[in-house]
């Protein structure tokens, strides 16, 4: 199995909705095993700009991670499929087991 993160900021828009939740439409109708919306309070990118949204007077965008996990072939065609329709972000992948107790 395969999970994916993506990571973008909480006020991206995909035309004029929020691109967390295009994502998570995405992923969806593309019938992915499971997939979570994450809202960050604290982080920085290749910018190494800290933001901190929660702190009073900060203008900063919250970041937020999407995770997801399916059977690797799908993550990695899903992922191609998305990133026909948005380019930005940053993506990683990671090989997963599932436990079983």
């Amino acid at each position: 199995m395969l999970q994916a993160q993506i990571f973008i900021d909480k006020n991206d828009l995909q035309g004029d909705r929020p691109l967390y939740e295009f994502i998570m439409q995405f992923l969806l109708l593309h019938q992915i095993k499971g997939a979570t919306a994450y809202k960050g309070v604290m982080g920085f990118g290749v910018n190494q700009q800290m933001k901190r949204p929660e702190q009073i007077f900060s203008f900063d965008d919250p970041p937020i991670m999407i995770t997801f996990i399916d059977e690797a072939v799908k993550v990695l065609e899903v992922l191609k499929q998305l990133r026909t329709q948005y380019k930005g972000g940053f993506i990683i992948t990671h090989v997963v087991d599932p436990f079983d107790a």
